[in-house]
């Protein structure tokens, strides 16, 4: 890691995240709002003509400045050998022209272009954290009528990125980026579940192999919009089927109907689906005779993921179709055991969600919690990794296979 630059309009959450970064990391945080809005503000309108420095007539040629500025602090960080996490609107940077190269001059001592997440947001949210922070800045920057470029979602970077959704929770979006740069927690190569040897691997879909997590979030988020619901459905529900997570919510007359409503959104919205870093290398590592995924999804949904991701569907693979009763109900890690003709325990189960791990260990089954879409307190299990990329697979002698730490 060199820099970090954490990017995206305003209300898209960029110093939230800037902060936790820079606190999980370690390293000094930079924003572009602290380094130059308290001389900007002490000096006054006078200085700029009468109007607020964040204001359309001006600018254009405050802007210049205040990107020197930060800048100048980030090539001082660089100066005494120190990474930096750094933020700002970077919209001019992000079309790729010269005010980028300016700024990836700060990473040429590392050989490294700086990181960039990008954080996609609609206006609507932005404007709605906006009028809840009531900003000075924000107030100024646009003309009765009018907004700005960099108050709105801004067209996607030109320039290589990581694009993270504005809704996702920052817990989440710290996960997204840990998981880019392959930061994982120590894992102590002597722990029990690296002694076993195992049958078979039993996969959770959804966010334990692909990141769906945006595109779950705005399915149920648009749902609850056209329902009428108050209820945070994913809070009370995530890992466990829709039929039952929407039981607990929808009325019963409006049951099915969401059910369809929900099943239609999510299918149709896979734009950012993808491989989770190091799910694809762990799952086919394994053959069809020692490997199942294991969904509380729909098979259409899970089919759509798959496809999305470029992962190829294995030849047992249990869904919501297939049983039951869903997560945390142990019935499908012990049909997909029954299907791969093994013991429950003597599989190990891959799970993202309290609830998955729930019905793993109640069907006797090994358990790693992938840590991201849940934080690590919400996980129980005989191990915790922050990816799949933590982990390898080797061959058993005797058949199956023995986990082993890859960090």
């Amino acid at each position: 890691m060199a820099v970090i630059m954490v990017a995206g309009p305003a209300g898209s959450g960029k110093s939230t995240l800037g902060r936790a970064l820079a606190r999980n990391l370690q390293v000094p945080l930079i924003d572009l709002d602290s380094v130059t809005n308290p001389l900007l503000n002490a000096l006054g309108a006078e200085a700029t003509g009468g109007h607020h420095w964040n204001s359309p007539q001006v600018r254009e040629r405050v802007r210049p400045a205040r990107y020197a500025a930060l800048r100048a602090v980030i090539d001082d960080q660089r100066a005494i050998g120190m990474d930096a996490v750094v933020v700002a609107p970077f919209t001019a940077e992000l079309r790729g022209e010269a005010e980028w190269e300016a700024l990836a001059k700060t990473s040429e001592a590392s050989g490294d272009l700086p990181l960039v997440v990008w954080l996609r947001a609609t206006p609507e949210l932005c404007a709605a954290r906006r009028t809840m922070r009531g900003a000075d800045r924000d107030r100024n920057a646009v003309n009765p009528g009018e907004e700005h470029i960099e108050l709105l979602t801004a067209e996607a970077p030109r320039i290589p990125h990581l694009a993270l959704d504005a809704q996702l929770t920052t817990e989440q979006q710290l996960a997204a980026v840990r998981r880019h740069l392959r930061y994982g927690r120590p894992l102590d190569p002597t722990a029990p579940i690296f002694n076993r040897t195992f049958a078979a691997a039993l996969f959770d879909l959804d966010g334990t192999l692909v990141d769906s997590t945006a595109s779950i979030t705005r399915s149920w988020a648009t749902l609850a919009r056209e329902f009428g619901i108050e209820t945070d459905l994913l809070a009370i529900g995530h890992g466990q089927p829709a039929r039952q997570v929407i039981a607990m919510s929808v009325p019963a007359d409006l049951r099915e109907r969401a059910l369809q409503r929900v099943t239609e959104l999510e299918v149709t919205d896979v734009t950012d689906v993808v491989a989770l870093p190091g799910s694809s290398e762990l799952f086919t590592s394994l053959d069809n005779t020692t490997r199942a995924i294991v969904t509380s999804g729909s098979r259409l949904l899970a089919r759509a993921r798959l496809a999305a991701a470029n992962i190829v569907e294995p030849a047992i693979f249990v869904t919501i179709d297939d049983v039951t009763h869903g997560k945390p109900h142990p019935e499908p890690f012990l049909r997909a055991a029954e299907l791969l003709k093994v013991d429950p325990s003597d599989c190990l189960v891959f799970e993202d969600a309290p609830a998955g791990l729930a019905a793993a260990r109640a069907a006797g089954c090994g358990t790693v919690g992938v840590v991201g879409t849940h934080p690590a307190e919400e996980l129980s299990a005989d191990i915790l990794v922050d990816g799949l990329y933590q982990l390898r697979s080797l061959s058993a002698p005797s058949g199956g296979f023995r986990l082993q730490p890859t960090m």
